[in-house]
């Protein structure tokens, strides 16, 4: 496959017509999943759904699985950009962000049993990883921390409980999740934080 064809392409990912394919192909394979197990969904279903033949999906991802981490990928992102979420410090953003995979766990899967089989964390937890990294550059760590560890570990965190918390069938309300998200989290970054009368040594 040429790499002009790669849905990781910068030069095609501005392109109306190659969004469009993108964006009708997500779209089918999300209307398919709340229908059947995405296991037993084709790529032929995939590419009927979205009025699309099998070879325009191929030019766009080698598999489904690939369509279906970029799906929900896109999803994430997307709820992030109505939120406005960002990490600018440990009183309220970290609950907010809990609250958000949370909330995203509970729109992207029909039902728990395919949240399994679903790679969300490949599409999730480098957002947030993303969102922290952000947040932490305009933030003092103490010597020796590695923000990139951070984080992985905080990511890793927010979304393992989001995910235990969703395949509970007599939940709690996802609010009360991100508290208890958050209640778990936040030291971490307390331990790693410059007091301020660090920054004036």
């Amino acid at each position: 496959m040429a790499e002009a064809t790669q849905p990781g392409n910068p030069a095609e990912n501005t392109d109306p017509r190659v969004l469009r394919s993108r964006q009708m192909l997500m779209e089918s394979l999300l209307r398919l999943l709340t229908r059947k197990e995405f296991d037993s969904i084709s790529i032929q279903e995939i590419a009927d759904e979205a009025t699309l033949n099998r070879a325009t999906f191929y030019l766009h991802y080698p598999d489904k699985n690939a369509l279906l981490q970029a799906m929900t990928a896109a999803r994430f992102r997307d709820l992030i950009a109505r939120r406005g979420l960002s990490f600018t410090n440990c009183d309220g953003a970290l609950r907010a962000i809990a609250l958000g995979v949370c909330d995203y766990l509970a729109e992207t899967t029909g039902c728990p049993s395919q949240l399994a089989k679903m790679p969300l964390e490949g599409s999730i937890i480098p957002v947030v990883e993303g969102m922290f990294l952000e947040g932490a550059a305009n933030h003092a760590m103490a010597p020796g921390t590695d923000p990139k560890l951070l984080a992985t570990t905080v990511a890793w965190a927010i979304f393992g409980a989001a995910r235990r918390w969703y395949q509970t069938s007599d939940r709690i309300p996802a609010e009360e999740m991100a508290a208890k998200i958050e209640a778990m989290v936040k030291p971490i970054f307390l331990t790693t934080s410059m007091s301020s009368g660090d920054k004036r040594k």
